[in-house]
């Protein structure tokens, strides 16, 4: 459209080391906040915005939702988060850069070309499961009165549906969501009451029965868990591991 400046971090074209190399995008890791400073400096320059303009949230796998104005300008990266936990931002402010990490998790792109308006969201099986993708946008709607048929939605990498193995408290939570018949296609059975989950799959089922066209719907069809060498992921990695990031800004 050439309305944004946007992307997704890879793991690689950084200076942090050990567990967290090299394009670490977390200072609660365990990594030394100088390497991420950096870091997030590289890639700024790379998709062409300035560092001051980021803005992140604590996620906390909600349903919830901020708006972000110019007093959010450097929150989470050059100056402390606001304690509440969220997991999606919306702003129509130009030159303000949305930026929620991932390991896993679904990044969610929103774009409004008509009203100049975008939201981004972290969007894991609990995330799904609250139908983050739903709060974002009817929180376009409040806000700037978006209108879904107009919205441009992108599905960013994430754990592939092969990947992802899930119990069955997490199957019968999407069964309920999406129905027996919907939920019988994003679940594929294991043994044992185990199931591999496409979350990419769910969430365009989401944005479907929300109303977003098909065709403006974009998805990257990227596996973190399968592409050690393009990203950090907590199933393979555990918890002592870097973080990637995605990032949306009006221009």
């Amino acid at each position: 459209t050439g309305l944004v400046r946007h992307g997704f971090s890879l793991r690689q074209g950084g200076v942090s080391k050990g567990p967290y190399e090299s394009m670490n995008l977390s200072f609660t890791m365990g990594d030394d906040s100088e390497n991420v400073l950096e870091n997030y400096q590289r890639i700024s320059g790379s998709i062409g915005v300035e560092m001051d303009t980021l803005t992140s949230v604590w996620q906390a796998h909600t349903d919830k939702i901020k708006v972000v104005g110019l007093g959010d300008l450097g929150k989470g990266i050059l100056l402390p988060k606001d304690p509440e936990e969220l997991d999606g931002m919306v702003t129509d402010l130009p030159g303000v850069t949305l930026v929620t990490l991932h390991a896993d998790c679904l990044p969610l792109y929103f774009l409004d070309p008509v009203r100049r308006a975008i939201g981004l969201s972290h969007s894991g099986w609990r995330g799904t499961q609250q139908a983050i993708s739903i709060r974002t946008i009817e929180t376009m709607e409040r806000v700037y009165g978006t209108r879904r048929e107009d919205l441009l939605v992108g599905i960013g990498p994430g754990i592939g549906r092969t990947a992802f193995e899930v119990g069955p408290e997490v199957a019968e939570a999407f069964v309920e969501l999406l129905g027996s018949k919907r939920g019988s296609e994003v679940l594929m059975p294991l043994q044992l009451g185990t199931y591999t989950l496409d979350l990419t799959l769910a969430n365009e089922m989401l944005l479907l029965e929300a109303g977003i066209r098909p065709e403006r719907i974009f998805t990257a069809d990227l596996c973190t868990f399968s592409r050690p060498d393009l990203f950090y992921s907590h199933r393979r990695d555990g918890s002592v591991r870097g973080s990637m990031a995605a990032f949306l800004s009006l221009k």
